[in-house]
């Protein structure tokens, strides 16, 4: 830890998960958090750095599935009040040894400052964030340990996936929003199922960015029927190499991804125009997949993630763009448009959340996003 982390520390729990934290885990959510106003930033930054926690555990491979399950029940106990964070962290720690980074091992050694700033929120933000982490810690093993180089059954499989692991996540940050402002607390029924779809756009940006690695490390989470419609088995997909038929496949995902950041955008416009943060927070996250899903349209034989990396300038011109124009929707549709031109398009109707269109449905209680969702 450096003089400026520890004196972080030594400040709040809330400082220092913001300024030394999480800048270790996320570039992106470094970027996109400190839009936000407080006190919601504190509790957006512990939102991201508990789900990260849970991702930590599930990607390390030095881990049984048995362990890994064990350590998702002793989180959720920890973030619930039932478990000593402490206790926690000096048990897992040094069982990180293959997958998670410098960062993410630092991260877990400090689970007692997140968890302390996790406590220090009030009663609906806590119950918001262990709803999260529940559905993630139930729903992430049911494909993470079943997954293999020849992808998910189907695009319903995927959209459950995707609930899981994202959509949720938007679901989450509704509910702070509402909790921190009545304005948006009074859209709440129109903004869950956005939020939804929100969350699920990027998460779809970013399997489509990380095929390789994901392939690398054996696992795909592209669906099947789909590239098999265009003549490819993804098993038979070999590292760095594009089959024919393989850019085609990914045609309706990038179309279908674009539509979720379509959703995104009428999510961001009905935040009201004098939360300026929040809906800052939300155009760079947009900004950003749009243009990364645009990359991966021009250059379908990408070899690896960094190919269809946004440049720092594209990120200095999408945070110029947010703050100067947050507050006109015009402007932010015309904005939205020409990043998007070009760009394949299927509309994704709102309406359940994803988890509810799948063949089998999760193993845990949703509860029901309320009356205009459920219409």
């Amino acid at each position: 830890m450096n003089l400026h982390a520890s004196a972080a520390m030594q400040a709040s729990p809330a400082r220092f998960c913001e300024e030394a934290l999480l800048p270790r885990v996320s570039r992106t959510f470094a970027l996109t958090i400190p839009q936000l106003p407080e006190p919601l930033r504190g509790a957006v930054t512990n939102a991201y750095l508990l789900c990260r926690i849970a991702d930590t555990i599930e990607d390390e491979s030095a881990l049984s599935v048995a362990r890994k399950q064990y350590f998702h029940g002793a989180f959720i106990a920890v973030v619930s009040g039932d478990a000593d964070p402490a206790a926690f962290a000096f048990e897992l720690a040094p069982l990180l040894v293959n997958d998670a980074s410098a960062g993410e091992r630092e991260l877990v050694r400090h689970v007692p400052a997140v968890i302390e700033v996790t406590r220090a929120l009030n009663d609906a933000q806590r119950a918001a964030l262990t709803r999260c982490l529940t559905v993630m810690d139930e729903g992430m093993p049911r494909y993470e340990r079943h997954a293999s180089l020849a992808g998910l059954r189907d695009q319903q499989a995927l959209d459950h996936y995707c609930y899981c692991v994202a959509g949720v996540v938007g679901e989450t940050l509704t509910a702070l929003f509402c909790d921190h402002s009545g304005a948006i607390a009074q859209r709440r029924d129109r903004l869950l199922p956005l939020g939804v779809s929100f969350g699920h756009g990027l998460q779809m940006v970013n399997i489509l960015k990380d095929f390789w690695e994901d392939h690398r490390r054996g696992v795909c989470w592209l669906p099947r029927n789909v590239f098999l419609g265009a003549g490819v088995e993804l098993r038979e997909v070999e590292g760095g190499s594009c089959p024919a038929g393989f850019a085609e496949g990914y045609l309706p995902l990038i179309g279908l991804a674009h539509g979720h950041l379509r959703n995104g955008l009428e999510y961001t416009l009905l935040i009201p125009e004098h939360e300026v943060g929040i809906r800052r927070f939300c155009l760079l996250a947009l900004g950003l997949a749009v243009q990364t899903l645009q990359l991966i349209h021009r250059h379908p034989d990408f070899k690896c993630g960094d190919e269809v990396k946004v440049s720092r300038r594209v990120v200095a011109d999408t945070l110029l763009m947010a703050r100067l124009f947050a507050r006109r929707d015009k402007v932010l549709r015309h904005w939205f448009e020409h990043m998007g031109r070009g760009l394949p398009l299927q509309e994704v109707a709102i309406g359940r959340p994803a988890w509810a269109y799948c063949d089998e449905q999760p193993a845990w209680p949703v509860p029901p996003l309320g009356h205009a969702a459920r219409h």
